[in-house]
């Protein structure tokens, strides 16, 4: 049976991922949005969440593309009027919040999703699947982009909140802590943080296990978004995000659902199934770079 869901949010992720997966699956009817500033051709468009609560009570389900810092409030009013949550990465500003998310979540009843695109790449679960019985020996996150390519002048990013660098380093977070069949946990870090800027342009990171990483949002030319694993039965390298899967070189068939439509396919489960998916790890290990990592003052960032 067709679901109707809102978008609130209208940016760039809405539209590009957002809108598309919505429009592609048979679980989902696109019935509004809510934004102060974006709208869908053909869809009612609110600006004020309440409204929309109020005036729609058909819609029983929440898409929320916000930045983390405004999420909660929304979050919040969508849980109170009984509507499931689906929840944009990072699920939230801080921890605190979405535990108390969590909570009320399960005190009204409803679905709670927060989502991890990238751990829904189509090479992540093969990953998980082929080192499950493997002893890992070693392993290495190297992901470096461009800020200025993908997230052009959004000064959120570098404000409190914004995460830095951990806005697109947490997508590493997510598949790591997905495919590795043991918990880590972080020893030290270096934090690189511009001198006119809030939150971090680079870190280097340690974990327990032999896990490290690089985070880097200086990057030009080719993009890196890789992750390799040394196992005592081989090496596997998952590169483009998690779309590519190479087990000592050799590249390996994947599923071909993209990442967004396999969240949506994830919360049609959930709300047929009376569940919620919450799983904080990735986040909690950014929060822990952020608490234990080393700051280090480097040159000045400008869009």
């Amino acid at each position: 049976m067709t679901k109707k869901i809102a978008l609130v949010g209208i940016g760039k992720i809405a539209v590009d991922q957002h809108v598309p997966a919505i429009n592609g699956s048979d679980d989902w009817e696109l019935a509004a949005t809510v934004s102060r500033s974006g709208s869908v051709d053909g869809i009612p468009a609110f600006t004020d969440i309440d409204a929309m609560l109020a005036d729609r009570r058909d819609i029983s389900v929440i898409s929320l593309c916000l930045p983390p810092v405004p999420r909660f409030a929304y979050a919040a009013k969508a849980i109170a009027a009984g509507r499931h949550v689906m929840l944009e990465k990072p699920p939230g500003a801080t921890l605190a919040e979405v535990h108390e998310l969590d909570r009320m979540a399960k005190d009204a009843g409803v679905t709670l999703f927060a989502t991890w695109h990238s751990r829904a790449a189509k090479a992540v679960q093969p990953a998980r699947a082929w080192l499950a019985d493997k002893t890992v020996t070693a392993a290495h996150i190297n992901w470096k982009e461009d800020v200025r390519k993908w997230h052009p002048g959004q000064e959120w990013v570098f404000e409190p909140g914004g995460m830095g660098v951990f806005d697109p380093g947490i997508n590493a977070l997510s598949i790591i802590t997905e495919i590795l069949p043991f918990e880590m946990h972080l020893k030290h870090a270096t934090l690189e943080f511009p001198e006119n800027r809030d939150t971090p342009i680079a870190a280097q990171m340690q974990w327990s296990g032999n896990v490290s990483g690089d985070f880097d949002w200086r990057q030009t030319g080719p993009q890196s978004w890789d992750i390799r694993v040394e196992t005592d039965a081989g090496v596997l390298d998952l590169t483009d995000g998690g779309t590519r899967l190479k087990i000592d070189g050799k590249e390996q068939d994947t599923g071909d659902l993209g990442e967004y439509p396999a969240l949506y396919q994830r919360m049609s489960e959930l709300v047929a199934t009376s569940q919620s998916d919450v799983d904080l790890r990735p986040m909690v290990h950014v929060a822990d770079a952020l608490t234990l990592g080393k700051r280090v003052i480097v040159d000045a960032f400008h869009f």
